[in-house]
Parts: C-alpha cells; structure tokens; sequence
C-alpha cells in the first residue's frame, strides 16, 4: 500500500499539509491476504525464511516489522574495502529503507565495487517522520552487498544492502542503554519526589483538610495508573483461534482517508472466509461514496481476494448519525464478532489477530485496541498529541486492562460480541441524558452498557494509526465534545463501577474525582492563595511539573522517541487550556454538535446563529 507524504487538509480557517510515513508500494495490493489461488496462509510464507514449523506469532510480527519498507531521500557516506583490499569511499542517496537493509543509488561502477567489496560501512541519518517513533537517529552501520538494481526509464542504479544488525538491535545497543538508564534514574527520582510530597500533605492534613485529600488522592490516581499499566501484559496469540469478524466504518465525508481506511482493514493476516468489512455512508456530502465504490471495483478486479463476498458499501439515504451506521453494520454483519474502525484510522496488517484472542474469555464482551497518531510529526500540536495517545493507552488504558475493566473501548479499534451490541442497540441509540438525546461519545457509551454485566479488555499488540487535528481551532472542538461525552458517561458509570474488583473501582472514583474538582484547585492556589496570602505557590507548581515529567519520562522509557520533550508541553497546555474546558462541559452537556465536521446538528447550529446575527441587524 502507497502513502503519499504530505496530504493537504482542509480545516475552516486553513490548510496543514500532514506528514505520514510512506510505505514502498508492494506488488501485490494485498500483500497481507491470503493468497486463495495458492492455497497458503501467511504463516507458510515466513515459515520458508525461518525453516522451522514451530516459530510463534510474535516472532512474524516482529519479522514483519523490521521488513516493512519506507520510502525516504537521506544522503549516505559509505566506505567498502575493495578486491586489493584499499579502503575507498563513495557518496549515495537512499531510496528506502527498512529495519534490515537500504536501498540506495549511486553510480553504476560503485555497484560493481561492491559487489566484490567484502566489507561496507554507511552512515546517514534517519530524520524524524521517515520512520516509525523511535527510530530518529544517525546511523553509523556495516553492512553487507545484496543485489544491483536498475531504473532503465530513469537511467538509475541502485544498491540493495543488508544491515549486519537490524536498526532495533543496533538503536538498544547505541541509545537503548543509557536511554533506559537515564530514564529508569529520573523516573525513580521523580517517583520519589511525589511520594515525599504527599508525606509533607499528611503531615500538614489538619491546617487544610480539603487541599491536602485531593493532592493526596491525585498523587495515587497517577501512580497506581502507572504502576498497574506497567504490569500488564496483552494476551498471547494462539494462531489457531481465528473466530468470524465483521469490520464496520463509518462513514461521513471522509474522503481523503477512506480509501485507506478501507486497505488496512482487508489488508489484515486472517484468513478470508471469516473476516468481511462493511462501510457505512451516512449520506455523505463529498465524494466519500465514489471514493469507497472506485476501491471495492479496484480490488474486486484480482479475484484472488474474494473482495465480492466480504467487503460492502451501505449508503445511507438520510443522515442518521454515527450510532445509527454502526447499529446497521451489526445488524448486516454475518459473523459473531464486530469491529469498530473509525473513517481516518489505519489498522497494522496484524491488528485483527491480535484483537480477538481476550475473546478466548467468553466472559469478555469488548476489547479496545491500541491507537497511535499517524501524523505525528507534522507540527507541535500533533507531537503533543502522540505522547499523550501514547501515554493514555499504553499506560492508563492498560492498567484498567490489567483488571479487565478498560472503561472507553475507543472508536478507532474495538471489537465487540456481536449478541451483546444487538442487545443493548436500542437502549444504546435511544439514548438520553436529562431528556436530551446524546449523539456523540457512542464509544463510552456502548462501552458502560457492555462493562455493566461483562468484561471489558485491552490488547496493547492491536495496533491502529489515526489522523489527528492539527489545528489548534479543530483541537480545541475535539476535546470539548470528548469531555461532555466523559462527563455524562462518567456519572452514568459511577452507578456500577463500584462492583468491580476494589482496586479498579477506587481507581475509577479516583479518576472521575481529580479533574471534576481540578478548576476550583488550580484557582484555590495558583489565584486565592498568592492574593490573600501572598504567597508563592512553589509546592504546587512543583507538584504538576513532576507529573508533566512522569508522562514524559514515561514516554523516553517506553518509546525512546524525540517526542517525549511534548509530554511536558501537552501537561502545560492542559492547565492553561484544556483544564477550562471542564466547567463549560458542565453546563453544555446537552450540546448535540461535533464541531469538528459539519454533522446535521452542527448545520442546524450554524443556520441559528446566522438567523440570531441576523436578527440582531
């Protein structure tokens, strides 16, 4: 599947073109398919690299991964040693690269050196967005001659090497070390710190009983968060548990994204009798529904994909919502487990194996996956935003998975039992919150009606990409309608957390209680306190500077991504923003508007304010 690096998208007040990593396009528009005119799974394929029968799953994937190709432009400084046994140098250019090998090009007589080099050295740079996080780095490798390509319509030679180390092994043993030691030493100190504060809190309980709960309360929120996220573990996979999955996106003017979309859910290592994808169009006002009809003819044309019997487009007649096009694609699904899959997310080709094996629990209703930001490195905002996914899934999300109580099975990556949505489908899209219908927030919400009487899980090894907003405008509309939805959720949920395994449910409690009261406490000490007491408030600056550390050490720990620095910036960004955002969703709960995409509601919205200006003239 080919990427394009830069794609422009349109926002209300400008464009942002968004960097994404761009794969090497495969010669099969399938790669990951089971190939039905050969009889093979993917499993006999990468069984003749390694030779053995008895390689696990984790191994392919990791195989995977280190093969996957990006197409880059970096200058390379190489040295070889030539037939007279002369060090000699040459200058290239890469043209993809993966974590095993590099292609690049160069004059054709440096070719022919190297063919007959016994040893070659590259160094080059690997600049950030050209490969996955954590990858930016200057390299400085040996490798070894694997093959000469020519581009004759270009009159190009190029190089095929291969690394002597994968970049993995070469980045833990060069940076991995004393990353880690770095990290391990701050995120101890920092640990440390906190606890000696909230010490200092008890000691000081009685001169300011309601401060000092809350810093207490907030110190073991996060820390037991952290602490539980980082025992977790997601299930392993068993290859031969494939059970019938029905992929359902919904659709609504997505149409610089969903043909993607559509290529990473078929594109998935599962066999194809059991896994069909049903996009529903919710009356699309752009050419979304030509989009999805091009790509479903495109690969209906190679027959080996059996695309005719397990990938559909429902059009919408009217607009319905998005409740009402994942409700339809249940309905239509002919397998026994469903997955959501929102419009601008890009799932890995492992993802859906990876989903399913917690459903081994038949006490489990729903998993959510991982999502990480695609469009990490396009600007600040959306490096922020990579941490905090990172962080919020990786860590937060992964500690209630650890007590099988993942409270938002995210609109992404999730899959569910088909029986449970059905059954709960007309509670779930007759919903009303203080007589006011609720029309976003369909992930929480589906996610309290399954969590209630089952299981809820995460699996950390399903991973998806998503687009995220890259204007601050968009940003700011996005987290606005994400805490109404947590906000009525949240009350809805406190009426039976409290059965679940203690630890999970004071956790829960814990976490709806700290950013609730979050406004009054940072207006207590950062306002009243300087003002009437006139005094600094050192402590509690100090106290949200440690807590921005520990996301972005956690971030340096986990990733060894350029990134971690924006954790900091996401956690400042948050009391001066964000943070203010939580009193409005007190008294706008009952808003029905996106604002990110002009839904219904959000046109109805617009046409009243128009009338009110008008009015007013």
């Amino acid at each position: 599947m080919e990427d394009s690096k830069k794609i422009t998208v349109n926002s209300t007040t400008e464009k942002i073109d968004d960097v994404l990593l761009v794969r090497a396009p495969d010669r099969r528009s399938l790669p990951m398919v089971i190939d039905n005119e050969k009889k093979r799974t993917n499993i006999d394929r990468r069984d003749r690299i390694y030779n053995t029968s008895n390689i696990s799953y984790e191994e392919i994937i990791k195989s995977y991964g280190n093969g996957v190709r990006h197409m880059v432009d970096y200058p390379i400084e190489g040295t070889y040693i030539d037939a007279d046994g002369l060090k000699k140098e040459f200058a290239a250019r890469a043209s993809n690269v993966s974590g095993t090998g590099i292609l690049f090009s160069c004059a054709p007589e440096v070719c022919t050196e190297l063919e007959k080099s016994s040893q070659m050295n590259l160094k080059f740079e690997i600049t950030p967005g050209s490969m996955p996080e954590g990858y930016e780095m200057k390299v400085n490798i040996q490798a070894k001659y694997v093959r000469t390509f020519t581009d004759r319509g270009k009159d190009a030679y190029y190089c095929g090497v291969e690394f002597k180390e994968p970049l993995a092994e070469y980045l833990n043993r060069r940076r991995g070390r004393y990353m880690l030691a770095i990290a391990a030493i701050l995120l101890f100190i920092i640990t440390a710190i906190i606890m000696l504060m909230r010490t200092e809190s008890i000691i000081y309980y009685k001169f300011n009983k309601v401060l000092y709960t809350y810093s207490i309360i907030t110190a073991a929120f996060l820390l037991t968060r952290y602490f539980f996220g980082s025992l977790y573990r997601p299930a392993k996979i068993d290859k031969n548990f494939t059970p019938g999955v029905t992929i359902i996106i919904p659709c609504f003017n997505e149409e610089t994204w969903i043909e993607k979309t559509i290529l990473g859910c078929i594109n998935q290592d599962y066999p194809t009798d059991k896994l069909e994808v049903i996009v529903v169009d919710d009356c699309s006002t752009d050419d979304s529904v030509a989009k999805i009809n091009a790509t479903i003819e495109r690969l209906k044309k190679e027959q080996r994909y059996d695309i005719a019997t397990r990938l559909f487009c429902l059009p919408q007649p009217v607009n319905k919502g998005k409740r009402e096009c994942l409700a339809l694609g249940t309905k239509k699904a002919k397998h026994d487990l469903v997955v959501f899959v929102d419009s601008d997310s890009f799932l890995e080709p492992f993802a859906i194996r990876n989903l399913v094996q917690p459903f081994v629990d038949t006490e489990m209703g729903g998993v959510s996956g991982r999502t990480d930001v695609a469009n990490t490195y396009t600007n600040s905002l959306t490096k922020m935003q990579s941490v905090r996914y990172y962080i919020a899934f990786r860590m937060m999300k992964a500690a209630e998975g650890f007590f099988d109580a993942v409270t938002c099975l995210s609109g992404p990556l999730s899959c569910y039992r088909k029986d449970l949505v059905l059954k709960y489908c007309d509670a779930w899209l007759g919903q009303k919150f203080l007589g006011q219908r609720a029309t976003f927030g369909d992930d929480r919400s589906l996610t309290n009606f399954i969590l209630r009487y089952n299981r809820t899980g995460y699996q950390d090894t399903a991973v998806c990409y998503t687009i995220v907003p890259n204007t601050y405008s968009v940003f700011l509309k996005q987290q606005m309608r994400w805490k109404r939805s947590w906000l009525r959720e949240s009350l809805i949920a406190t009426g039976f957390m409290w059965k679940k395994e203690p630890f999970m449910s004071l956790s829960f409690y814990m976490g709806v209680l700290v950013p609730l009261v979050a406004p009054l406490i940072v207006l207590y000490n950062l306002v009243y306190i300087p003002i009437i007491h006139r005094v600094f408030p050192t402590t509690f600056i100090l106290g949200m500077v440690l807590m921005a550390g520990l996301m972005s050490i956690m971030q340096l720990l986990l990733r060894k991504s350029t990134t971690w620095i924006y954790g900091i910036w996401f956690c400042v960004y948050y009391e001066i923003v964000l943070l203010w955002q939580m009193p409005i969703a007190w008294v706008t709960f009952w808003k029905s508007t996106w604002g990110t995409r002009m839904t219904p509601a959000d046109v109805k919205e617009q046409s009243r304010k128009a009338q009110k200006a008008g009015a007013k003239l």
